[in-house]
């Protein structure tokens, strides 16, 4: 059972497309009068093309339609995502290889949560693999789709560049994109990912990489001072605190924190000591989760308290 599969509901009449996973018991199904549902995997059956031939009652066919004919594509050769439609409401979206090349490629989707891997493969010449599906009256909230991929032929005689594409969607051009996808030969949104396949120069990447280690070389990190002071009147000397909320006094401290802490780590400092007071203590707290997670601290514990008393953290790096 996989996404995509014409499937039948086994306690109904209903039949529908499997568009994603809910969980390992839970599938959706987009129903053919466009709506979805979540359905129970065990309570649907894949349905193969020939089974109503199988059944002797099964009702006669109807007369096939005749469909306009489909306008073949003029596409020029290159690699696309194509939004075809299965349901009014559903579309699958296609990777299409329209290129001489063999394709591997990876496809994810980002949304305000972060990115996550969905498929990768193999796509040889002129060949299409649906990768999700999307609901169009989700159309506000479908994530930016990613696709990275790399072009190869076992007989070519040049190196291409590996490329990253985001697809971001629009509705004032999304619906004016709408043509005859190549290869499947089908209406629906295609966008192309390439313009022109991009040569890989040898000698410039192997210049380019000396070119970023002097540039690296030459980069000079400022080295913070033995105490750090994150009391907020200290950071922000020209704020004032009572115009600020906790949340973003505490963000204040802990983005100088880390400052502070990386540039130590980059300038090669055994030591330094972080001013926090003592207050309600949520800011030591924080501190302390940070350095008890980060590999290249060696110790950390509370600085001499006969200066600072319990309002400050002393830090040993490795």
């Amino acid at each position: 059972m996989n996404i995509g599969d014409r499937v039948r509901l086994m306690h109904g009449k209903e039949q529908g497309v499997i568009t994603r996973f809910l969980d390992n018991n839970l599938v959706e199904v987009a129903i053919d009068n466009d709506f979805t549902i979540p359905v129970m995997r065990r309570e649907v059956v894949v349905i193969a093309p020939e089974e109503d031939q199988m059944f002797k009652n099964a009702p006669a066919p109807e007369p096939a339609k005749k469909e306009a004919p489909v306008v073949p594509s003029t596409a020029v050769a290159g690699i696309y995502v194509a939004l075809v439609h299965q349901t009014p409401e559903l579309l699958a979206v296609h990777l299409v290889n329209n290129s001489e090349y063999d394709l591997l490629f990876t496809y994810g989707e980002e949304t305000d949560k972060g990115y996550r891997a969905q498929s990768n493969d193999k796509l040889t010449p002129k060949k299409t693999k649906v990768v999700a599906h999307l609901h169009l009256n989700d159309f506000e909230k479908w994530p930016d789709l990613v696709v990275q991929y790399l072009q190869h032929k076992a007989s070519a005689n040049t190196l291409l560049e590996p490329v990253t594409r985001k697809l971001k969607f629009k509705a004032s051009s999304f619906y004016k994109s709408k043509k005859t996808a190549p290869v499947l030969q089908k209406e629906g949104y295609v966008f192309q990912l390439d313009s022109k396949p991009s040569l890989v120069n040898p000698d410039q990447i192997q210049e380019q990489l000396i070119e970023s280690a002097a540039q690296a070389e030459n980069i000079k990190v400022a080295v913070p001072n033995h105490e750090v002071d994150l009391h907020i009147e200290k950071l922000l000397p020209h704020e004032d605190p009572k115009k600020m909320s906790n949340s973003e006094i505490l963000r204040q401290q802990l983005a100088a924190f880390q400052d502070n802490l990386d540039r130590a780590l980059a300038a090669n400092m055994h030591e330094i000591i972080f001013i926090h007071g003592t207050g309600n203590g949520v800011l030591k707290k924080e501190i302390q989760k940070v350095l008890s997670k980060n590999p290249h601290i060696k110790f950390f514990e509370d600085a001499r308290k006969e200066k600072f008393g319990y309002g400050a953290t002393r830090v040993q790096l490795k």
